[in-house]
């Protein structure tokens, strides 16, 4: 197979891996391949904060010497990635997005960092988000809009907008993003790429700045689905610096992507994730199921009736939790938040502590109910996003032509599983209008294999045709 070295950014870490093996190709190639669109593709997408030309050359050449002499680490030896400017570096300055933490440098990496590092990844920046991971759009005030590459018109999903857009950009080969309310699953709908929320303790928070801290996960975000088994392959696992971190086996999340769902059983939950949702949309989600259908797996409705209340849950638990680690700066610097956030931590002041405590019933109720339904069904399949990604500025989307407000909408079908914990991917399922279209997975606690093999037998129907944004 013969690549050329401009093409390079453009391929995924399981069409890369085998040829840095074999020593076809080169990490050093990979990476200007990547650095090089990530500074072409700067200007117009805005999917970077800080870009690391000259360290990830350097940690290049490194990798390249290794494979060389033998020395092989695994699949994403030599693979060159940006990840989320919220995730710690040491001696990298990360930013959270905001202005008041625009200079704070870590001095100890972030537990997924170092396990990255020691499977010889290439770190080539950090990715922008919305401040502080707290919104949906990537419009951020301190460090400029992120735009999508499908239409820079549109916002690219958020909080995890920056590693969205630069994979469907090309502009990294795989990343990491975190996800409190859908912020990885998000952009990965708007922009076409998979991105996994894996159980919640699964993936170590150790290094990463909270927004929520009994919401918050860490994960990947990537190309392919067999891209992310390799990524949480890597990151997965019980750290004791995380007292959320959960000691559980790592499962062979690479070997379970076999594409075989023959008598796999697909719940459909009619009441909640396909009510309200743009008909594009949901036309693409019903043909993507029909598609597992295809190659043997069977639909069963499912009924989850506390559903009707994870939005008020989800949005009490967020805000209280979020304002709190916000207190101090809101009372003595309110004013380098942006409008937006701050308006959020403000409102987070307000529910009361019988309001927060109910909140955490209906969590309870709602993960009972999540688990009667997987006693009936293997996986939930769901539309990722009920409607399409909106103009940037604008607070409003489209849903069959009405306008509706965006954050509602776009967080809809994602705080169920970031209240339960429970793991979600969403893969692409194709275009409407243009612009991508997610379909959300979701599995019983621990079970990504599952969710992963199901996404991965979808992907191979090629619902986006080969398709990628026009972005030059």
């Amino acid at each position: 197979m013969i690549i050329l070295s401009k093409e390079l950014a453009s391929q995924s870490v399981e069409q890369l891996a085998p040829l840095l093996k074999k020593g076809e190709i080169s990490p050093v190639d990979i990476t200007n391949s990547v650095l090089d669109r990530a500074e072409a593709t700067q200007e117009t997408i805005n999917s970077h904060i800080e870009i690391y030309r000259e360290d990830a050359l350097k940690e290049a050449e490194k990798a390249e010497k290794e494979i060389s002499s033998g020395q092989y680490r695994g699949m994403f030896h030599g693979i060159p990635m940006a990840i989320k400017d919220i995730i710690y570096m040491k001696d990298k300055v990360t930013t959270m997005g905001s202005k008041i933490h625009k200079d704070f440098v870590s001095d100890h990496d972030a537990t997924v960092v170092s396990k990255l590092k020691e499977a010889g990844v290439v770190f080539t920046g950090k990715l922008s988000l919305h401040e502080y991971a707290w919104g949906v759009t990537n419009n951020n005030p301190h460090y400029g809009a992120v735009r999508n590459p499908w239409n820079t018109n549109k916002i690219p999903g958020g909080s995890s907008g920056g590693s969205g857009a630069a994979l469907a950009s090309d502009a990294t080969i795989a990343s990491l993003g975190t996800d409190t309310a859908g912020s990885i699953r998000i952009p990965s709908s708007a922009c076409g790429t998979v991105g996994l929320k894996q159980t919640y303790g699964r993936v170590s928070k150790y290094g990463v700045y909270p927004l929520a801290w009994t919401l918050d996960h860490v994960g990947p975000m990537t190309k392919t689905v067999k891209d992310a088994a390799g990524l949480l392959q890597i990151i997965a696992g019980f750290d004791k610096k995380d007292p959320t971190s959960i000691n559980v086996p790592v499962d062979d999340y690479v070997g379970a992507v076999t594409g075989n769902v023959k008598d796999l059983v697909i719940g459909v939950n009619e009441d909640f994730f396909f009510k309200g949702v743009d008909s594009g949309v949901e036309k693409l989600v019903r043909n993507g199921i029909q598609k597992l259908v295809d190659q043997g797996a069977k639909v069963q409705e499912v009924k989850i009736p506390s559903l009707q209340y994870s939005d008020w849950a989800e949005l009490i638990t967020s805000l209280s939790e979020a304002s709190a680690i916000h207190h101090s700066d809101l009372q003595s610097r309110p004013q380098d938040f942006g409008s937006d956030i701050r308006l959020l931590f403000e409102l987070g002041e307000l529910p009361s502590a019988v309001d927060y405590l109910q909140a955490q019933q209906v969590r309870r109720q709602l993960k009972q109910d999540f688990q009667k339904a997987f006693n009936k069904v293997d996986v939930i399949m769901a539309p990722t996003l009920p409607v399409l990604p909106n103009n940037i500025g604008e607070d409003f989307a489209y849903l069959n032509g009405e306008k509706v407000d965006v954050i509602d909408n776009i967080i809809r079908f994602m705080g169920p599983e970031n209240l339960t914990g429970l793991p979600a991917l969403s893969v692409p399922c194709g275009l409407s209008q243009g612009l991508p279209v997610g379909m959300q997975i979701i599995g019983p606690a621990f079970k990504e294999g599952r969710i992963l093999n199901a996404g991965y037998a979808f992907e191979k129907t090629a619902p986006m045709q080969g398709k990628k944004p026009e972005l030059r």
